[in-house]
């Protein structure tokens, strides 16, 4: 006798994903002979669960005709980790992460508990991102005289990517992207049914990444004024497009206000005296040369986030939060948010809410972000203190690894993972991304063309064939993107076809001039039928598994009576899809009544005719 277990099946466990405090869940494990085996007979079961850091606690079910039951009230908010076992000591746990399965090595699975008033923006849901980095999107008028900076004549051209003589990759060239060029391309972007913009950092800074902060409460000089700034979200706001700047309060720049190790800045910085109003902001270990920096680049010095003085400057009243916010932005991306302390992200979230309870907080996490460990502590992004989202990377592994290798267990294991341990908020406000600023780009990835140094990945693109076989990739990457829960993210070009391996070559002007249309449409398409047919399904509507295999995957995305059917068959073999009544395709536009045939390499979006 085998048993059967799958937390994202409601027989199984009554909530699906994460539970608010107070809740109570039942859990049931079924028999199941549907493989003929007797591998041993069981009378009793119990589960053992334990709370994350504490000790196990063992509850004997309770023994239906089809399995064990028990039902848990969850009083506290955290991570709780679980397992079946029976007397004979044969256990059951998870071989990968959706089915039970009898092992001597109990694998547990997890419950996430988040307090139960966590709730994250609606009007985030069901949208539509853009990511920005402003240098490289679009250049309007002249552009002021800017010291210490290399103004490039070029746009289009190689980004400055080798070393100077003493060893540093200054990235100090600019290709003049501005704030005004961004309010030029705001029809482009409401034709991609945009609903928000996620821009890379806009503050005062020394590169061209602006990673490095020089001063907070300024726009740089060389993107524009704050008067472009309120041009800017006054327009967006007028095609119904908000905007999401990029907050990074792990670091400044050591070019800056609150530093001004170079001296440039009319302040005096922190690395300059002891009895700097900023001395308390970062942490040396010998004045002034030695310092806490992000990754040991001394160009980026670590703030210290237990400073009352940088905790008031940056969450207080008049502080950087509340300010943007004031200016209209509507939230906020965190940078490298595993280096920022619960208690800071706890600060940051008090100080985003009370300005504006509807105002979005997005973390760069890059893994589970409901369970990681981060320094040796155990996170708490998504408990509903912290976080409202993070960006999606776990997604984004799993559809490239589906779309190269036709293999869809990855990506099947990683959606049932999200689902699993994430708040439903949460999920709904994933940002789902297959590409950014850090990393290549995604044609370039599905070109599956490997270079071994940057001087190579300079001047290598793909060729018109290869470049064409990844474009069908990226169109059945960018279906899943798009309708599985989450909101996609484009980084800027990509729907213009634009390559480019790892940084600086990722970040490449858009090429006004040579864009893919029919790339460009397909994008216009998916958005369409995202945000004008189907907003409330692809808002929060839930998700279901339809059929699988190693390379056809069909799922549902449901809302009451409406549901859309989602398929893509990464292989050479062709699939019947029996539905029963008359769909339409709404890529295609093609209709189809009681089946449809799934050919070769295809993908599709069906909804039933009225």
């Amino acid at each position: 006798m085998t048993f059967y277990y799958d937390p994202t099946d409601r027989r199984c466990k009554s909530t699906t994903g994460a539970v608010s405090r107070g809740s109570e869940v039942t859990f049931h494990i079924y028999r199941d002979n549907s493989g003929g085996e007797a591998s041993f007979s069981a009378e009793v079961c119990y589960l053992v669960l334990y709370q994350d850091g504490r000790k196990e606690t063992i509850l004997p079910m309770e023994k239906t005709d089809d399995g064990f039951s028990i039902t848990l009230k969850f009083n506290a908010v955290g991570l709780y980790f679980y397992y079946f076992t029976f007397p004979d000591f044969v256990f059951l746990g998870c071989a990968k992460f959706r089915r039970a399965a009898v092992t001597n090595h109990p694998i547990s699975w997890q419950v996430t508990v988040c307090d139960e008033n966590y709730r994250t923006p609606d009007w985030f849901k069901g949208g539509l991102m853009y990511q920005i980095f402003p240098d490289r999107f679009n250049k309007a008028g002249e552009l002021p005289v800017a010291p210490y900076k290399v103004l490039r004549d070029d746009w289009g051209g190689c980004p400055s990517f080798r070393p100077n003589q003493y060893g540093k990759i200054l990235n100090n060239d600019f290709f003049g992207g501005n704030l005004r060029g961004v309010i030029e391309k705001l029809d482009h972007l409401q034709k991609l049914h945009v609903s928000v913009i996620y821009f890379n950092p806009i503050f005062r800074a020394y590169s061209n990444h602006r990673y490095d902060t020089g001063d907070y409460m300024e726009i740089d000089p060389l993107l524009g004024t704050a008067e472009n700034f309120r041009d800017l979200v006054c327009e967006a706001e007028k095609r119904g497009i908000r905007i999401i700047l990029d907050g990074v309060f792990n670091h400044t720049g050591d070019d800056s206000r609150y530093f001004n190790k170079y001296g440039r800045y009319d302040s005096v910085g922190a690395y300059q005296s002891p009895d700097s109003p900023y001395a308390g902001w970062y942490h040396f270990h010998r004045f002034p040369d030695s310092y806490d920096s992000w990754w040991g680049m001394e160009t980026l010095p670590a703030v210290n986030e237990a400073s009352a003085s940088y905790q008031n400057f940056i969450c207080g009243e008049g502080g950087v939060l509340k300010t943007w916010l004031s200016r209209g932005i509507g939230g906020y991306r965190l940078d490298v948010a595993d280096e920022l302390p619960d208690f800071f992200l706890r600060l940051i979230r008090n100080s985003v809410k009370e300005k504006d309870p509807e105002a979005v907080i997005i973390g760069e996490v890059w893994e589970d972000a409901s369970n990681k460990i981060a320094y040796g502590s155990r996170r708490e992004y998504l408990q509903g203190y912290e976080l409202d989202s993070v960006m999606n990377y776990p997604l984004k592994d799993g559809i490239i690894g589906y779309v190269l290798s036709g293999n869809s267990d990855q990506l099947r294991e990683t959606i049932a993972m999200l689902i699993d341990n994430y708040p439903k908020e949460t999920l709904d406000s994933l940002m789902n991304l297959l590409g950014t600023h850090d990393t290549p780009r995604i044609l370039t990835v599905l070109g599956n063309h490997y270079c071994s140094n940057k001087e190579e990945m300079a001047t290598t693109f793909l060729s018109e064939e290869d470049k064409k076989k990844a474009k069908k990739k990226l169109k059945m990457a960018a279906v899943l993107q798009f309708t599985l829960p989450g909101v996609p993210s484009i980084y800027y070009g990509d729907e213009a076809g634009m390559e480019g391996y790892s940084d600086p070559f990722c970040r490449r002007c858009f090429p006004w001039d040579n864009i893919d249309e029919k790339l460009r449409a397909f994008y216009q398409k998916l958005g369409e039928i995202r945000m004008e047919k189907f907003p409330e399904i692809f808002k929060d509507g839930d998700y279901r598994e339809i059929y699988a295999d190693r390379s056809c995957l069909v799922y549902e995305r449901r809302k009451g009576d409406n549901a859309v059917y989602i398929y893509c068959n990464n292989s050479p073999e062709k699939y019947a899809l029996r539905l029963g009544g008359k769909f339409v395709e709404n890529i295609s536009g093609k209709t189809h009544k009681d089946h449809v045939e799934i050919g070769p390499y295809s993908y599709g979006i069906l909804s039933r005719c009225k």
